[in-house]
């Protein structure tokens, strides 16, 4: 049976996200700011779970209608039958976003849509779900815009991004999906040589190893859906086992990684080992500004130090020019990505990106910024436009 599901992602990666779905076998695929929604059976749910190494999480749609009142809201989700889906011992949290809503307070639209589970359960068994705001083995996610309102079950839990394998991370670390979609808008492909040369605690080159390995994102951890009573525990055994045989010899996959400190190649090296991926990357302690490429070609991709200091925008103002020297000069015939949130960069590396790509870390506005690097100035090179940011997200990620 075909159902309707909807995966947020970090907006910008929304694009890519809709091209993993439709690898994934995903069908109806409709991008909206913030996510991607698509139909597929219980088995598609499954495998994007497993398998989506950009999606946030895996939303199942179970109500979209019209509504004027909070009381409209009440009612929709109170005939909904939930004593179908899952136990009354199981602990629920609801989440609620808006665009649009006339209604005065999201908070108690949020305490209705609990009053009717809650109520709807008291009255098939007699007791009812409790609420747990941190680790809840249910999540509701409600998303009201003007006129219509559309409940979600989630399906993943915690969010897709909490691989279960960074054991350690430094200060203001990538998420795993962010740092995936980033890789995917690279267009890397395992075999050609990566490097990260400021790898902080490590999350663009484990998750590099796990796609040269091809080992599903989703294979270490468990997911809401097996709490379901729709739950096929013989068709997610297959998968996982399917998933688990297409796995490669854990080698090295011309994966170079270097950190200007000791402590942030420490974080890495205990994420690689804890994931059992130390012999795929090579990792070194280096400056940027004094090191060389590792091969002729390539793709250097990294997410470089801001400041928000007035001491520390003035070092950066220095350093930014050196970095862009040591990628035109070192780096000739290679196309290096940088992920920032300082405009400094853009104006003071003196190479002119072939392409601007805007991105979030969280709430955090930045740009992923290309260069094809060639001996000599890239200043004639025209970027291109920039797509439009400044629509609201569909649901929170």
């Amino acid at each position: 049976m075909t159902e309707h599901f909807f995966a947020p992602c970090p907006r910008g990666l929304e694009t890519v996200l809709a091209a993993e779905l439709e690898r994934l076998d995903a069908t109806s695929i409709q991008i909206s700011p913030g996510g991607v929604a698509f139909h597929g059976d219980w088995q598609t749910c499954y495998r994007v779970n497993l398998e989506s190494r950009i999606a946030s999480r895996i939303l199942w749609q179970i109500a979209k209608a019209q509504y004027r009142s909070e009381a409209d809201i009440y009612d929709l989700t109170h005939s909904l039958p939930w004593q179908n889906w899952f136990e009354p011992h199981l602990s629920i949290k609801v989440n609620l976003a808006a665009i649009k809503c006339p209604l005065r307070s999201l908070d108690f639209v949020t305490l209705r849509i609990k009053d009717a589970i809650c109520d709807k359960f008291r009255e098939i068994h007699g007791r009812r779900p409790n609420i747990d705001t941190a680790t809840p083995d249910m999540r509701i996610h409600g998303f009201l815009d003007a006129h219509k309102f559309t409940l979600y079950l989630d399906t993943s839990g915690e969010a897709l991004f909490k691989r279960g394998l960074r054991q350690t991370q430094g200060e203001a670390p990538l998420r795993e999906n962010l740092a995936a979609g980033i890789l995917a808008l690279t267009g890397w492909q395992p075999g050609t040589p990566l490097l990260d040369p400021m790898c902080g605690s490590g999350t663009l080159l484990l998750e590099a190893a796990q796609i040269a390995c091809r080992i599903a994102p989703g294979c270490g951890r468990k997911f809401a859906f097996e709490q379901l009573k729709l739950f096929d525990a013989g068709s997610w055994k297959k998968l996982k086992q399917t998933a688990t045989e297409r796995q490669h010899e854990r080698t090295f996959q011309s994966i170079f990684g270097s950190d200007l400190y000791g402590s942030a190649l420490a974080h890495t090296r205990n994420n690689l080992i804890a994931a059992g991926l130390a012999e795929c990357i090579t990792l070194k302690q280096a400056n940027i500004l004094e090191i060389s490429a590792p091969a002729e070609t390539g793709i250097l991709v990294s997410n470089p130090p801001y400041g928000v200091r007035i001491g520390d925008q003035q070092a950066l103002a220095e350093f930014y020019p050196r970095l862009g020297n040591v990628l035109k000069q070192r780096f000739s015939g290679w196309r290096a990505f940088l992920l920032t949130a300082d405009p400094l960069l853009a104006k003071s590396i003196r190479l002119t990106p072939s392409r601007r790509i805007p991105l979030f870390n969280g709430a955090l506005e930045c740009r992923l910024l290309e260069y094809k690097l060639i001996a000599g100035s890239m200043r004639r090179e025209k970027p291109s436009n920039e797509s439009n940011t400044n629509q609201p997200e569909i649901l929170k990620q």
